[in-house]
């Protein structure tokens, strides 16, 4: 696997409320009352990536809610007493532990029988966090239930289909009645992940620069995989101003590595993205880390999402 370097640029205090704004929306229920006790086995997962597997693993069989309603934030997501009670009456709840919290209380207090943790079904890895300063900070108290282990697993299409296969066996066990149904449809997912995998390689294979800039450090198992850099303007506040000096010095490693988008999510403030650009004399454009998907997003599931976000990555990196 190719070594990945990850510099944050422009290091600040601020929350990852403030860094992230997407929400989710998915085919699947997002009433939390309908969780539980339908004729179905019922999934309850918690935001749209761990919704997204169980649909497609699940098809007519499950009946998948998710906890994190549209216009939330995954991130911070409060769980409600409401969506408590109704997790109590869940046949499974998927999630993935340390992304949050509050979710992951839920489950280790609620009594559904299973409970599938989807950062067990693969290997975390640490991503950036070597930075030192408020930056340092601040992604430890985002992700410290994580012990600095970076959770954005599913951009990376081998390791989402790593979380694939385990769910579907989870699926299996839990309810062996439809065990077939599932062990087929997790092995068309998993063969989808793995052209996509493809699709990605082949399309990052050759080009002018291997160096992207993003506001929010998602992307450290995606740059991983394909030999790509992720320069991640993490914690900065989409509404303030960066200083002189600190654009000064991101138009310097521009120039150095060729850099030539700054990239924002979707239903994030451009701002900031767009100062920093028009300083560096670069252009901006969206990558999305799809924990959500809405109107806005560029495609109307994971896969569309993933390919816009492969031809966003090949124009910005030159590719041939």
């Amino acid at each position: 696997m190719n070594v990945v370097r990850r510099r944050i640029l422009i290091p600040a205090a601020a929350t990852a409320a403030a860094a992230l704004s997407l929400t989710t929306l998915s085919a699947c229920s997002t009433d939390s009352a309908a969780a539980g006790n339908t004729d179905k086995f019922d999934v309850v997962a918690s935001f749209y990536p761990m919704a997204f597997l169980a649909e497609q693993i699940g098809g007519k069989y499950v009946n998948v809610t998710s906890l994190t309603e549209p216009g939330q934030e995954p991130h911070d997501l409060e769980i409600s007493a409401k969506q408590t009670a109704a997790l109590q009456e869940s046949d499974a709840a998927l999630y993935l532990k340390g992304l949050q919290p509050s979710v992951d209380d839920a489950v280790a207090q609620s009594e559904v029988k299973t409970k599938i943790d989807a950062a067990t079904l693969t290997a975390l890895e640490e991503h950036g966090n070597e930075v030192g300063g408020h930056a340092a900070e601040h992604d430890d108290h985002e992700h410290e239930e994580l012990e600095g282990k970076d959770p954005h697993v599913w951009l990376d299409p081998v390791k989402y289909a790593e979380i694939a296969k385990g769910v579907g066996a989870a699926f299996e066990k839990a309810d062996p009645d439809h065990a077939d149904t599932y062990k087929t449809n997790t092995e068309a997912l998993v063969e989808k992940l793995g052209a996509l995998s493809d699709q990605f390689e082949n399309g990052l294979k050759n080009t002018d620069t291997k160096v992207f800039i993003t506001t929010h450090a998602a992307f450290g198992y995606l740059a991983e995989r394909y030999g790509l850099t992720e320069e991640a303007i993490s914690g900065l506040d989409p509404e303030s101003e960066p200083s002189a000096a600190r654009v000064k010095a991101l138009e310097k490693m521009a120039k150095a590595d060729g850099v030539t988008t700054v990239f924002y999510e979707t239903l994030v403030s451009d701002k900031t993205a767009k100062t920093i650009a028009a300083d560096a004399n670069l252009r901006t454009d969206v990558l999305d880390p799809i924990e959500g998907i809405t109107e806005k997003s560029r495609g109307k599931d994971y896969f569309s999402v993933q390919e816009a976000n492969l031809k966003a990555l090949r124009t910005a990196l030159g590719a041939k």
